[in-house]
Order: C-alpha cells, then structure tokens, then sequence
C-alpha cells in the first residue's frame, strides 16, 4: 500500500515525538485547566506510528500473539504495509479494538493467578501512539507522591520517600490493598477525568473503544469489559494512574493549604491533630502518620471514601495499620525501626523482604535443576542475569547480608548440579575443570557473585525529579 505519506527513519521520528512531547506537557503545566481539542492529528502523525511501532517490537511482549495469533516479532515493517494500513484505518474511523488474549498467570507470593490481557499488534500500535500524545498531558497533572509506570520514577524513589517520612516522627502507617483494581476501575468515572484535559472526541472514541474491547478467556468465551481497563495493554498504566490520581490530589491538598509549611505542620501536631502523607506506587500505597493511632485508623475510611466514586474499594484483608517498630513490607522492601547495634538510637532500616528472598531462592532451584540445561555455561547464562537484576533492586539497603545468603546459596545449588551431572567423575575432576578459583566456571563464563554487589543508601530526590520533557529550553523545541 502507497499512501504518498513519508515515513521518516526510527532516529528522525524519535526526534520529533520528543518534541511534540515537550510542547503538549509545557502547554499542559503552564495552563492547569486547558483541554487539548486536536490531538488525533498526532495520534495518527506518521513519526508517533513508527515510535509506537518501534516500542511494540522492542518490549519483552514482542512474541506474545493477540486473539489473531500474529506476534508483533513476526511482522516485518520493511514490507512498508502495516504501519499505512493502520493509519489509514484510523483515519477513515475503521479501526476497531478486538478481544484481548487472557491469560491467567502466577501471581508472586502466592497460590493465587491474576489476569493478564494481551493486545493484537495493531492495538497495541495504536495504544502506544495514544500514551506517545497522552501521557505528557496527564504528567503535568500527576502529583510527585506517585512513582509506578512514570517516566523517570522507580521502586526505589517511593522507599525513599518512606525511609524519610518513617525517619521524621511518621511513625504509623496504614498500608492499603485495592482489591482487583485493574479490573473494577470505573468506565464513566475515568472518562470524566480523560475528558478534563482531553476534547478531541476522536481520541476519546478510541480510548473508550480500548477499554469496552472484551477479553477472549482461555475457555473460548468472549466476555464484555463494563469496567476495568485490562491488565498487559500499553495505555493500561496510564489510565490506571489516571483513575488513581483522585488519591493522590486528596492527601495533596493538605499540603498545599493549611499544613502547607513545616511550622503549620507543628502547630497542628500540638494541637492534636495529624500529619499524613501518601507514597502510592501504581496501586499499591502507604499512608505515613505522624500522630496516633486513631488517627490512621480514622483514615481508612477516609481512603475508602476517596476511592469509591472510581468505582475501587480497600481490601478488608490486606489493609491494615501497623506502627513502623513493627514493620511492614512494601514493593519487596521490609522497612523497619531497630535499635542501631552498639548504640541506643533507633533507626530505620530497609532490606529485601522474607516474600522477596523466598522468591529469587525458588527461581534459583527451578533454574538448577539437572534436567534444565545441557550444560554449565548454559545454565550460568540463565542464572546470572536473574541474581544480577535481583541484586541490582536490593543493592540500595541494608543487604550485605541477604546477598552473602544467596551467594552461598546460589553457589551450593550449582555445584550440587554440577555433581549430579558429572555423577560417575571423581571431585578432584570436577573441582578442575568447573571450579577454578572455587567459583563456577565454564566457557570463560563464571558464576555471578551476589556478596560483592556494593550497597548504599539511596539518594532521596523529594520532588525533584523532572520529567523528560519539563527541563527542555524552547530552543530545543522550536
């Protein structure tokens, strides 16, 4: 198919998404209450395609098929057919959302599996596009106490800000739990908050058309979306966040009126009443209280009000409140208060969970089982990227000694493989030939070393962390 349009180079177009990107968000921060009205036009802008196109091939879902069994790895774009096809499509207002795939996955920690929806490739091309132009308009409306699914924010920055607070007279906490939140949020209330900055009614169209596409299940039965914006779809996370952003503008505006400055804060401790803050990562979050607690009791109903109209509600179960003496775990962390060894102060402390530790023990012995690979080199090949990316999360905490664990660990269960592979070799051979220097080695391949990862304390950036668009001088984006 020849549209006569110019599809510009992958380098080209990233270019100039990112200055499309860097006008929608500064327009967007310098006007709070602006609604953008042509922003199909960018939608379907041959530059936003090849990105979107080029995010899709890229990410790790690039050889999972959608309903039509077509994984986005087996199309060539070089055949100069697809990204025209669909852009036509789109601009003619025949493009049509299909089902997404289910599939029922593990969920970490427990017995339980939780949903996962996986887009045809066109969908997800054009949920890419749709994020490409939405989400530096929403980004300039998201508060700094959200960190999961945005640009330049991490796991690490929410523990951060925890440690923090935890560390200054925040000392109880309630931890809350939405229950199925991906799948309850509210279609016509977060359309409401959508159409807030957006009155292109063609985007709208499309993204209600994502959100009402149906989910084929793995029994065969295609069954409606009334609510929920399934979980595995590019412009999910986004929404997501959108929705849950009525939180966040709730606890903010404390602090962007009469507890706004430090002294106002010790006046209302002194007369009794609380301080709050929230550090929300996706849907999982944490309430620091200082104050008692009756006052972090009271704001579990406070929450559960906040959310209700998003059509979410607290798990009963999960949602409890805990005092930061006794700890509690979040995002793979347990962050508690201890007595500092050799001292009589307290301090709070963050390393890798009993949950998180379990975990990586249970890849590493499903890894080294004697009939998984062919040989050692193999096996180390598989095994040092997970040890090195676990590593890497928990390096910024109190680890030293969960990583000479599963050193120990990793390094027991990989010679025991070695042993029972080479069952009829003496040890003598086998010390020899696959460990050298006491470490496992094969191919010029050796063994990851968890207990020499370097640990420290993470830098705390408070809300100081810019987006990718906000620190750009106009020059760039002329």
């Amino acid at each position: 198919m020849n549209t006569g349009v110019l599809w510009p180079e992958l380098e080209g177009a990233e270019v100039q998404v990112l200055r499309i990107q860097t006008k929608l968000h500064q327009w967007a921060t310098g006007d709070p209450g602006r609604r953008f009205d042509d922003l199909f036009n960018l939608v379907v802008d041959p530059a936003v395609l090849v990105v979107a196109w080029a995010r899709v091939r890229g990410n790790r879902g690039k050889r999972s098929a959608g309903v039509d069994r077509v994984k986005p790895v087996s199309i060539v774009a070089a055949e100069g057919w697809f990204l025209p096809a669909l852009r036509e499509d789109l601009k003619a207002r025949e493009f049509t959302p299909m089902p997404v795939r289910e599939r029922m996955i593990p969920k970490p920690g427990t017995s339980k599996r939780r949903r996962l929806g996986i887009p045809t490739a066109r969908d997800r091309t054009v949920q890419a596009a749709l994020k490409l132009v939405l989400e530096p308009i929403f980004e300039a409306d998201f508060k700094p106490c959200s960190y999961g699914f945005r640009p330049r924010r991490r796991a690490q920055d929410a523990i951060a800000e925890i440690h923090q607070f935890a560390s200054r007279s925040y000392e109880w906490v309630l931890e809350g739990d939405i229950e199925a939140c991906f799948d309850m949020i509210d279609h016509p209330a977060l359309m409401g908050r959508v159409r807030d900055r957006v009155g292109d009614k063609r985007v709208l169209a499309l993204v209600k058309a994502f959100l009402r596409s149906g989910i084929l299940g793995e029994d065969g039965e295609l069954r409606s979306t009334n609510t929920g914006t399934p979980q595995g779809g590019i412009l999910s996370p986004l929404l997501a966040n959108v929705a849950l952003s009525v939180l966040d503008e709730h606890f903010a505006q404390a602090w962007q009126g009469p507890a706004a400055t430090s002294w106002q804060r010790t006046k209302r401790r002194r007369s009794g009443l609380a301080n709050n803050r929230l550090v929300r990562y996706a849907d999982d979050f944490v309430v620091m209280v200082a104050g008692t607690q009756a006052h972090a009791d009271a704001l579990r109903e406070e929450v559960a009000a906040v959310l209700a109209p998003m059509g979410l509600r607290l798990s009963e179960a999960k949602t409890r409140i805990c005092h930061i003496d006794d700890g509690f775990d979040f995002l793979g962390f347990r962050i508690q208060r201890k007595r500092k060894r050799g001292t009589d102060r307290r301090v709070v402390y963050t390393y890798p969970a009993k949950k998180a530790l379990a975990s990586i023990v249970a890849k590493v012995r499903a890894l080294t089982r004697r009939s998984s690979h062919p040989t050692l080199a193999a096996l180390l090949r598989q095994l040092n990227p997970v040890l090195r990316g676990w590593c890497s999360y928990f390096r910024y905490g109190v680890s030293k000694a969960t990583f000479g664990y599963l050193d120990q660990y990793s390094w027991h269960r990989v010679v025991r493989w070695i042993r029972k592979r080479h069952n009829r070799t003496k040890w003598a051979v086998l010390f020899r030939r696959y460990l050298p220097g006491w470490r496992p080695t094969e191919d010029s391949v050796v063994l990851f070393q968890p207990q020499t990862v370097t640990v420290s304390r993470y830098r705390y950036r408070a809300a100081n962390i810019a987006t990718p668009w906000a620190s750009r001088t106009p020059e760039h984006i002329a």
